[in-house]
């Protein structure tokens, strides 16, 4: 079988999942010219012999289609940019560590305003907080006041950060995670039970 001439074949490495040239070995393919045109089901043949009169390179860009799906291209230029599109995307990922930091119920204004600071530092620096608050003994039966302290120092770090995950309570420990970025949603606290209006006796009977 007669095979085009003119276009040097590139060797494509394991990881790569485009074949090209001479690696499609299917009868034939739908072929896909070099500005997006539908060219039709031609054979694998003339694809090939139409990519080398245009200097380009045929590359299979829908393998489990039936027929393939092949386009002509300059496969040089199509895998750089590919490099580049995946290397660009590795640069936005960013993994944020999480900065755990304790408070207790009983914890003084002095301690939570130090507490807060650190927070807030790590939440500018981009990491996410984790502030971990532990009961004792009868401590567990004020969790509302457990609750309210971690809800004070999310306020303050409105500016810095928002919650992510509300204070939620496992066992003796409670949680809350803020995360850094604007606010985005309402802190909501605590219901506080409306105290009852006093009774007004009436006027004794003269």
């Amino acid at each position: 079988m007669h095979r085009p001439r003119g276009r040097r074949f590139v060797p494509v490495r394991p990881e790569e999942s485009n074949r090209i040239n001479r690696q499609i070995r299917v009868p034939e393919v739908r072929l896909v010219g070099v500005d997006g045109e539908q060219l039709g089901v031609v054979e694998t043949q003339e694809a090939l012999q139409r990519a080398q009169e245009a200097g380009l390179d045929l590359v299979e860009v829908a393998a489990k289609a039936r027929p393939p799906v092949c386009r002509m291209m300059d496969y040089g230029k199509f895998r750089y940019a590919k490099q580049k599109k995946e290397a660009e995307a590795k640069k936005k990922q960013h993994t944020t560590q999480v900065k755990e930091l304790r408070v207790r119920p009983g914890t003084d204004v002095h301690d939570i305003a130090r507490q807060t600071k650190k927070a807030q530092e790590f939440l500018e620096d981009g990491q996410r907080v984790k502030f971990t608050l532990r009961f004792r003994g009868r401590e567990m039966a004020h969790q509302s006041l457990g609750k309210q302290k971690l809800l004070d120092i999310a306020e303050n770090l409105v500016e810095c950060g928002f919650v992510e995950l509300a204070p939620r309570t496992e066992g003796r420990i409670m949680h809350l995670v803020m995360a850094p970025g604007a606010r985005k949603a309402k802190i909501e606290r605590p219901a506080v039970a409306p105290t009852p209006a006093a009774k007004t006796e009436p006027p004794p009977a003269k």
